[in-house]
């Protein structure tokens, strides 16, 4: 009996659908929501003005070197970059794959053919030289958007790497930064830490000249050499740690330990560029961490429906072309010829066990990438929060250090005059020189701290990163 046509290609339709609803299903979907800036922020959804980047706000050339020296020559940023590289190959081999593939083979055997094969005589039992030469082809269309995709995790990954390469950048040159600010406070400290070593040595010269003529007792003395012995035990702490941060500074460009043994910024020569009046929510944007992770966040959105694409049927197609033969000397006769063709379907008919759970696992990832992304931006709001208060802070410290060391300016003025006229004695100028000294030098610390948040605030809120795609 001849079955028609029309009845053979229900059968086929009839039989692919009975597959397909045998194919395993992937089950409902759970996802943990990323946060959005309104959620979290509460900053104005106004775009912010043009905010003046950390370090180079700062105006210092020498700054600005260090800088440059640190970003060519640290190990860890070439760590970065080598994860960038190394990302990018892997999006080569994604995208690769949605092309046809095609591969050529020769071959050349020498045996001896069982007498008991598939061979008969002459060939069975005789040692004989066979070849092939091949071509071939494959291709694996993208009917359900697997290849696709795989390209956009690999790219997002991608990025993902090159933000972090910015993020560890940005990270090295505030770190330099803050040492180089934190160097040129301690050269202030310890300007006054001389100074005050003078003038304690002096105080000491004159009670000690008060003592001997019977104006002041042994107690008075033995107070002044203590405290001469404090200024001169603050002034070598001072050197300590103005060693320890030059030593920083070498390590974090890549130099050796004595190569800024003689580098003595100074505070006053360092600028604070006034800040915006508004701060949007659009600045989280310019944080290269958090764009990294919302990156993966994608990344990991890809890899979940690549998950998916694996409950639906698998089509590939192949080709092969070549020759063949046993005898070297008939390998390019026309009967040696050999072609094909290889469609293939795969189908996941009782694997869904394996599918659902490997499909879990990615909605899992996907579920810590948001997470992880969620608790950056809080950080980074905390950050940016924290050096915001602390920049208002600062400005009314420094406003309320001014008063105080004019008020101190004033008091010296008023007894040193009293002292050239006679009024006062040189104890009581020395006196109100220290309280000078002490008001000078809180003054500097409030500005070297205003220049330190300065660039702590710039970090928070990206240090004028972009990205670019």
């Amino acid at each position: 009996m001849v079955i028609p046509n029309s009845r053979i290609l229900n059968l086929g339709l009839g039989c692919v659908a009975a597959l397909l609803s045998a194919c395993a299903s992937p089950g409902p979907d759970t996802q943990v929501l990323a946060m959005t800036q309104a959620q979290t922020l509460g900053l104005s959804g106004v775009a912010s003005t043009q905010i003046p980047d950390g370090w180079q706000s700062l105006g210092d050339p020498v700054l600005d070197q260090l800088i440059v020296q640190a970003l060519q020559g640290q190990p860890t940023l070439a760590v970065a970059k080598a994860r960038v590289s190394r990302m990018l190959a892997l999006a080569g081999v994604a995208e690769s794959s949605s092309y046809p593939q095609g591969s050529f083979s020769a071959d050349v055997t020498r045996q001896r053919y069982t007498e008991n094969g598939l061979y008969p005589k002459p060939i069975a039992g005789n040692i004989y030289s066979s070849g092939n030469v091949q071509l071939g082809v494959s291709w694996t269309p993208d009917l359900f958007g697997q290849h696709t995709a795989e390209i956009a995790s690999a790219l997002n990954q991608v990025q993902a790497a090159q933000a972090d390469a910015a993020a560890a950048a940005l990270s090295l040159a505030a770190q330099v930064s803050r040492g180089y600010i934190a160097l040129a406070r301690l050269g202030s400290q310890r300007e006054w830490a001389q100074r005050a070593l003078a003038q304690r040595q002096q105080l000491f010269s004159l009670i000690s000249d008060r003592v001997n003529a019977g104006l002041d007792s042994q107690l008075e003395q033995r107070q002044a050499e203590g405290a001469l012995l404090e200024a001169q035990a603050q002034a070598e702490a001072v050197d300590e740690q103005i060693q320890l941060v030059r030593h920083q500074l070498a390590a974090l460009t890549g130099q050796g330990p004595q190569a800024y043994a003689t580098l003595m910024p100074r505070v006053d020569q360092l600028k604070l560029e006034p800040l915006p009046h508004t701060l949007g929510a659009d600045l989280l944007g310019r944080r290269a961490d958090i764009a990294a992770a919302r990156w993966r966040v994608e990344a990991a959105t890809q890899d979940v429906k690549v998950a998916h694409t694996q409950f639906y049927p698998n089509v590939s197609l192949g080709a092969f072309a070549g020759v063949n033969a046993i005898g070297l000397d008939q390998l390019f006769d026309n009967g040696s010829r050999q072609m094909g063709i290889m469609p293939a379907v795969r189908l996941p008919l009782f694997d869904g066990g394996r599918l659902r759970a490997q499909l879990r696992g990615k909605q899992d990832d996907l579920d810590v990438a948001i997470a992880s992304y969620n608790g950056l931006v809080l950080d980074a709001v905390k950050e940016a929060s924290d050096a915001i208060s602390s920049s208002q802070s600062l400005a009314r410290q420094h406003t309320d250090q001014t008063r105080s060391l004019e008020a101190a300016e004033a008091a010296y003025r008023v007894q040193r005059d009293r002292f050239q006229a006679g009024m006062n004695s040189q104890l009581a100028l020395l006196n109100a020189e220290t309280a000078l000294l002490a008001q000078q030098r809180a003054r500097t610390d409030v500005r070297a701290r205003e220049l330190d948040n300065r660039v702590a605030l710039m970090k928070s809120l990206g240090g004028g990163w972009r990205a670019e795609r």
